[in-house]
């Protein structure tokens, strides 16, 4: 029986636009996303999937960069009160917010995997009445969380999927995994989902993001050029003193941050490739008569390879260590985010693009594109699949958006979700017409 995958998701297209814009209203960052996730959990279980959640897809020694414990039970309660399904929660708690669900077909096949990252940026959304989600009343309630890059988009999406595969077995083989990945934004969820066994028996493997600069209608099958990238909180310590009257008995951590901000950016470059150093923060000091005794940084650094990235972070540590030694301050640095860089598989390209050449919405079709920007942790899942032999690809879904990503008014063209329902659609029922490898 042949489907009419358009009206199909025209019909749940609604539904996911109310998620998404639940999901943005109630926006949750990196690692505190519990109402989200129990959502997910909750509505997964429902529709009949293998759902496995918390320490079964995070492993505990690979996270990076997670809050406090008493922030993450701040935020707990608060998506309680939120809304978040109570009897998933247990699960989720202390910040093991991933979700997968895991639909067996019972014939033969390969094991398809599709991430949808699901956290928020840390930014306060913009109350302007000029700004959509203000005049429609779905602007985050949560202070200093917001849906900035349109993460809530990719949940819903996978919503979307999920309950409209439930009903389409006779037409899918293989199992399908949908992975709901906490802390995409600082890199720092990935790898943990990737050291829980997530991928590991998944032999086709595709991640997509909405936007990215791509017009709405144009879909990008694999994107390469990612730069491998590390994360860094750096704290220097020294000692406080009067700084009129004893100056001499301070030990400044201000001065050594500082020296050290200029030395990071006086790093040579490596002749392999493109690569970054930034500081994105210093905080140091508490009076204007007193020698700052702590400093904090925020450090990243990028290349284009891993072997770009590693002569940077060697480079950057060597400047930090300096630096102190220079004012007789200590130094301490915690790596709070990584990714990794994994170029697309060409033989998937190819299948994506023969796939979803029907899709509704859809006036132009890129193979492949590379550039030299950004960083995406589903890069570690893209390299684990390669490595275990199987094919991975990351893909793009162009919208119109109203201000660039990680801007406080950024919002983008919801018929975007239909258009990225619709290619998975195409593409997951077109699997068994293939032979693989």
């Amino acid at each position: 029986m042949s489907r009419n995958y358009a009206q199909m998701v025209e019909e749940i297209y609604p539904t996911m636009v109310e998620w998404r814009r639940d999901f943005h209203k109630f926006a949750e960052s990196g690692w505190v996303e519990f109402r989200t996730a129990s959502i997910v959990a909750s509505k997964l279980s429902e529709w009949g999937y293998e759902v496995k959640v918390g320490k079964e897809v995070v492993d505990h020694n690979s996270r990076m960069g997670v809050p406090p414990q008493s922030v993450l039970e701040m935020h707990e309660k608060r998506a309680l009160e939120q809304g978040a399904k109570e009897e998933w929660l247990p699960y989720l708690s202390g910040g093991y917010t991933g979700v997968v669900g895991v639909l067996d077909t019972g014939k033969p096949g390969p094991t398809v995997g599709l991430r949808f990252d699901m956290d928020a940026l840390d930014i306060q959304e913009s109350n302007a009445e000029d700004h959509f989600p203000v005049s429609q009343a779905f602007q985050s309630v949560n202070s200093g969380m917001m849906h900035s890059c349109g993460h809530d988009a990719h949940t819903s999406i996978g919503l979307g999927l999920a309950k409209l595969l439930t009903g389409m077995k006779e037409e899918l083989t293989g199992k399908i995994k949908l992975i709901f990945q906490p802390a995409e934004e600082g890199v720092r969820g990935a790898k943990s989902m990737v050291e829980a066994g997530v991928v590991d028996d998944v032999d086709l493997f595709i991640a997509a993001h909405v936007g990215t600069g791509v017009p709405l209608g144009e879909v990008i099958c694999g994107s390469n050029g990612f730069l491998s990238t590390t994360k860094l909180n750096v704290e220097f310590s020294g000692k406080a003193a009067h700084a009129g009257a004893k100056p001499e008995e301070g030990k400044n951590a201000l001065l050594a941050a500082a020296s050290a901000v200029l030395g990071l950016q006086s790093i040579p470059r490596h002749s392999g490739g493109a690569s970054r150093v930034n500081v994105g923060v210093l905080q140091a000091g508490s009076g204007r008569n007193i020698i700052p005794q702590h400093a904090h940084l925020k450090v990243e650094t990028r290349g284009i390879n891993t072997e770009v990235n590693e002569f940077m972070l060697e480079s950057a540590k060597n400047v930090l260590n300096g630096a102190a030694s220079m004012y007789g301050v200590d130094v301490e640095y915690d790596i709070v985010g990584e990714a990794r860089t994994s170029d697309s598989s060409e033989e998937l390209i190819e299948f994506m693009h023969d796939s979803i050449g029907n899709v509704t919405g859809v006036h132009s079709i890129v193979k492949s594109s590379s550039f030299a920007a950004g960083s995406e942790d589903a890069t570690y899942m893209m390299a684990r699949v390669k490595e275990n032999g199987g094919l991975a690809t990351y893909s793009i879904l162009g919208t119109t958006l109203a201000a660039g990503h990680h801007n406080e008014k950024f919002d983008i063209d919801e018929t975007v979700m239909k258009i990225g329902v619709e290619s998975f659609l195409h593409i997951l029922t077109s699997v068994k017409n293939r032979q693989w490898g």
